[in-house]
């Protein structure tokens, strides 16, 4: 069984009581824990940035990971399953085709979980950039002050 498929058997599942249990964004760590496992693969994220232009058959993306890097036919569906299995792709049959697309409930799990860090990054940057805003508010200031004094030198010396 490759590794990614294999249930995760590290990180906070072994040491929090609370594990597999919903978190304040109303997803289950082992489910977080899911997504960014099949997240830590490049042939995985290449496969999610070929579907986010919508619906695509599996023989499609497997040519267009072919095109790319050396991967047979029953790799590429490896990937698929374990993407599929953590909820970042659906599938549906038309006939014998596949169909692979994004699963938005997926990804929103991911979102829920990175959505953690966006306050931690918000107010530095606000920081930033009211700083920014009053450097260039005091350079505006100054402005006229230096243009003044330009022109009073020049008509004191002439």
């Amino acid at each position: 069984m490759p590794a990614a498929a294999r249930p995760h058997r590290g990180g906070r599942e072994g040491r929090d009581q609370n594990s597999g249990a919903p978190d304040s964004d109303g997803v289950s760590d082992s489910a977080q824990a899911g997504v960014f496992e099949a997240l830590g693969d490049p042939v995985r994220r290449r496969l999610l940035e070929l579907l986010v232009t919508g619906e695509q058959p599996a023989g499609a993306l497997v040519t267009a990971l072919q095109a790319r890097v050396r991967i047979t036919q029953p790799a590429v569906s490896q990937h698929l399953r374990v993407l599929r299995e953590a909820g970042l792709v659906q599938v549906r049959a038309e006939g014998t085709r596949r169909l692979y697309a994004v699963d938005d409930a997926g990804t929103a799990a991911a979102r829920a979980w990175l959505a953690r860090f966006e306050d931690t990054f918000a107010q530095p940057l606000d920081a930033l950039a009211t700083e920014l805003a009053r450097g260039r508010r005091e350079r505006r200031r100054a402005a006229p002050r230096e243009a003044g004094g330009e022109s009073r030198a020049g008509e004191a010396a002439g």
